[in-house]
């Protein structure tokens, strides 16, 4: 089995810690981009609407590399601290 680091190579962690921050003045208190009114879950749903690195740099200026990085850092220590449970479409459609 790959672990984590190894699937990784060469590549430089993060700390999400110094990219990503909360106030609760800001986006009433979403964790966002340090510096800019991106929060997490807006960048994380360009890129499942499709949107490329390049594009998410290109169209935001005030982001790079390493703070997309640092956003998927956040959401992957964020997920890994949850239990999510696979919801059948049957059941979703009667919620």
């Amino acid at each position: 089995m790959v672990t984590t680091t190894e699937a990784l190579g060469h590549r430089k962690a993060v700390d999400w810690r110094d990219f990503i921050h909360s106030d609760p003045a800001v986006l009433v208190g979403k964790p966002v981009v340090r510096g800019t009114r991106l929060s997490v879950d807006f960048i994380l749903r360009l890129f499942g609407n499709g949107w490329t690195l390049q594009e998410v740099l290109e169209n935001y200026p005030r982001l790079t590399a390493e703070t997309v990085q640092a956003v998927f850092a956040y959401a992957g220590e964020c997920l890994s601290e949850e239990a999510l449970f696979d919801m059948p479409r049957s059941i979703q459609n009667q919620v």
